[in-house]
């Protein structure tokens, strides 16, 4: 006979899902005794709470979950793709126009790379997006040195393993020459760190300029470096497969599904 799972949710859902912080944040502010439920103070996150219960963070009352809400952003050069920077180096988020709520990144960009990074209030889209399984290929323009062909490429394509850690197949495209450097267009299904830059450095070539231009169905489009622009919650429910009243992510896309149209957001 199979156990009835306890009713209501866990607190690290709840607390992500309200914009406290992602889940795994969440769990070490639960363990660091700063949240509350009806009074007690709480240091597991193996707790599940219901619609009633009352749910404190440092002495504040939650505040009910907001809609989801999903944003473009241009990232410039130069800024990490962290809240808080150990090396003092200015963030994404110090950079954000005034005005926006709370929000965290959507997988991440180097220092050096620019272009379409993904913010959210929800803790839950955020990491449902971030999983390869999600089946989202996420597109590149690369610019570097040298004068590559075909051949060259061609293993970036078959998989390359790089200080022993194997990175899945890319689509590769050799779009131009220009002068001492070429332009490709790169496709992958994971976001591991440096993924583009170590695998080309693995066949000889050095990227010079990195650009994220769209991750999904989402598109860079011509959003000016630094510039932000928040989605209708009907291109998020269309792309995201919510449903008006309950936000709960649909199973991913097959592999070789018809691709979403581009969202009416995206300018």
């Amino acid at each position: 006979m199979t156990d009835t799972p306890p009713p209501g949710d866990r607190i690290a859902k709840i607390l992500s899902r309200a914009g406290i912080a992602s889940r795994r944040d969440a769990e070490k502010i639960i363990a660091a005794g700063r949240v509350t439920v009806n009074g007690k103070r709480i240091t597991s996150p193996a707790l599940n709470v219901l619609p009633g219960d009352r749910i404190t963070v440092d002495g504040k009352a939650l505040d009910e979950a907001e809609p989801t809400r999903l944003w473009l952003y241009h990232k410039p050069v130069g800024l990490v793709t962290t809240a808080r920077d150990e090396k003092g180096r200015p963030t994404v988020f110090e950079a954000l126009p005034d005005g926006m709520p709370r929000v965290m990144s959507i997988g991440r960009l180097d220092l050096n790379s620019e272009g379409l990074l993904l913010l959210t209030n929800d803790g839950a889209i955020k990491r449902k997006l971030e999983l390869p399984a999600t089946g989202w290929v996420r597109k590149y323009r690369v610019r570097l040195k040298g004068a590559p062909t075909d051949d060259m490429l061609e293993p970036l394509r078959k998989g390359v393993t790089v200080d022993g850690e194997r990175f899945q197949p890319m689509s590769v495209t050799l779009d131009r020459q220009q002068g001492a450097n070429a332009w490709l267009t790169i496709g992958l299904r994971e976001g591991r760190n440096r993924e583009i830059r170590r695998a080309l450095a693995q066949i000889g070539l050095e990227v010079n300029r990195l650009i994220r231009i769209s991750y999904g169905p989402f598109q860079l489009g011509d959003l000016k470096p630094g510039a932000v622009e928040e989605l209708k919650a009907r291109v998020i429910r269309d792309q995201l497969g919510l449903a008006p009243d309950r936000p709960k992510p649909q199973r991913p896309r097959r592999p070789g599904a018809t691709k979403p149209p581009r969202p009416q957001g995206n300018r």
